[in-house]
């Protein structure tokens, strides 16, 4: 239905704009409702109307890509928003450079809504950030800005972001414990079988409390892996492991699984008809003709299409891991739960390691996967990094590699995951808590980031990143589209923002070699 102008994720069409379907699988009504709902959102900005926190941070959440594609959803959202639609697109601003500062702010406060819907969720107080998003709301939908005055508003929205990632990781310990180094199993059990994806700890744990005393096994898949590093959460028998890679892979891997399925948050791709029929949405999640589970998160529909289904007869080995360019044997096992309090821990062991030479370099090696080519790039950085370096990871493009053998320095594991995208807070401390204890800045530590970013809480997380001070960030596997060449110079000259090239070329020039 008519024609769509997104250009929001890495994976838009041409490296420019979606224009009549997503590649995300989303229709041209699915997006013109995501701009309405979007622009009502601003238009309420405007006029100063105080809409509460649970309803601003679901409608930006719903926005976001792979959340949500029910238009029906959409619609309602529109209707409990209740302003006219501003149109987004539309703005009188001449500047291409002004446009592209108020898109990088849009998706930036879209990243900060998703990671404080995750907060307001455990019932942790988030009036603070909901008030720097409706103030960056209004600016979008507002003539006279100019470049400067919007960039202060990014970075600010980098400041806030940093604290709603600093309360997601206090309310995630508070509920459900400190993480703690764990082994996951990649093997599937024989009998009934339930795949949690998406990012929402509270969904999972609710879950688990239902399938108590229930023949059923859980496990999890995606940006939820970090799950079973925590305490209170890895105290139920039946979470028994972790089924698949990342979120693009889903068509293939839950192809012919006779599992049910549950999406708590984002990462949804379009099922395939073919096993529609076992997957369930909860929370801002929504897809045409899905079984939704409402706000009484009754999962009882999902518990009783598990046990029909009836899962496999035999045990299932471990699932393989899928590049564009090769297949290869996944790991039997996966490691997680690497946070900042587990990693502090052994501060001495890694400030010796430094010291005497055993670690020479860090690498921050995370971000979002995507189906590109180019992903490939991230495997082949990390399988060629020098032996007396370690690699931290967080988000689900760990799983580019997270099957490789990289083996220890002075028993420190050289891959430490550090859990979900909603962790960054965690890679942030340990960056800082080095700095102290050599007495320099972040940007003198032989700490190099090269991140991979497909959707908006990257977006978010980068600008965090920014606000920071933190410099010389390669980004990949391509710049986002919705930068213009002025905006990306400005970057490029202010924080040294770099395009991934060749890992040969990036790892000589980080290394000094």
């Amino acid at each position: 239905m008519g024609e769509m102008f997104c250009m929001q994720c890495e994976q838009t069409a041409g490296g420019k704009a979606c224009t009549s379907v997503g590649v995300c699988g989303k229709s041209a009504n699915t997006a013109r409702l995501q701009d309405e709902l979007t622009g009502a959102l601003i238009t309420a900005a405007n006029r100063g109307v105080k809409l509460g926190d649970g309803l601003l941070l679901e409608s930006l959440f719903a926005t976001l890509t792979n959340v949500n594609f029910n238009d029906a959803t959409l619609e309602k959202l529109i209707g409990t928003v209740g302003q006219p639609f501003y149109e987004l697109y539309k703005v009188r601003d001449a500047s291409e450079d002004v446009r592209s500062l108020k898109t990088l702010l849009l998706l930036g406060v879209r990243g900060v809504a998703a990671y404080a819907y995750h907060c307001f969720v455990l019932g942790h107080d988030v009036c603070e950030a909901c008030a720097f998003i409706q103030k960056a709301l209004a600016a979008i939908g507002q003539d006279g800005y100019g470049q400067n005055e919007l960039l202060g508003l990014v970075l600010e929205c980098g400041e806030v972001n940093l604290h709603v990632l600093e309360l997601l990781d206090k309310a995630n310990s508070a509920a459900f414990g400190s993480p703690v180094p764990t082994t996951v199993s990649r093997s599937v059990k024989p009998g009934p079988i339930i795949v949690v994806s998406g990012h929402d700890l509270q969904d999972l744990k609710l879950l688990l409390e239902q399938t108590e005393n229930i023949n059923i096994s859980v496990y999890t898949h995606g940006e939820m892996l970090p799950a079973h590093a925590y305490p209170e959460l890895r105290k139920y028998p039946q979470l028994a492991g972790n089924f698949g890679t990342a979120w693009q892979n889903q068509q293939r891997e839950f192809a012919g699984v006779p599992a049910a399925f549950l999406f708590t948050t984002n990462c949804l791709m379009p099922p395939k008809p073919s096993y529609a029929d076992r997957v369930f949405t909860t929370a801002a999640v929504g897809y045409p003709g899905l079984q939704h589970i409402g706000a009484d998160k009754n999962f009882t529909p999902l518990i009783n299409k598990a046990l029909a289904l009836g899962g496999y007869q035999q045990e299932q080995a471990g699932t393989v891991a899928t590049t564009a360019l090769a297949t290869v044997s996944a790991a039997a096992a996966l490691t997680t739960g690497f946070g900042h309090a587990a990693v502090l821990s052994q501060a001495d062991a890694v400030i010796g390691a430094v010291k005497r030479g055993g670690i020479k370099h860090f690498f921050l090696v995370g971000g979002c996967d995507g189906a590109k080519v180019g992903r490939n790039y991230f495997r082949d950085f990390v399988e060629q990094t020098p032996s007396d370096t370690v690699i931290l990871t967080l988000g689900c493009g760990k799983y580019r590699f997270n099957d490789l053998d990289l083996g220890e320095i002075d028993g420190i594991p050289r891959l430490l995951d550090m859990g979900q995208c909603n962790d960054a807070y965690s890679a942030v401390q340990v960056a800082l808590a080095l700095a102290e204890a050599f007495g320099c800045g972040v940007n003198d530590l032989p700490l190099s980031l090269v991140l991979s970013w497909f959707e908006q809480k990257a977006v978010s997380i980068l600008l965090s990143l920014l606000f920071l001070g933190i410099k010389d960030i390669r980004l990949g596997p391509s710049l986002p589209a919705f930068v213009s060449p002025n905006v990306l110079n400005l970057l490029v000259e202010n924080y040294g923002i770099k395009p991934t090239t060749s890992v040969e070329a990036d790892l000589a020039d980080i290394l000094g070699e």
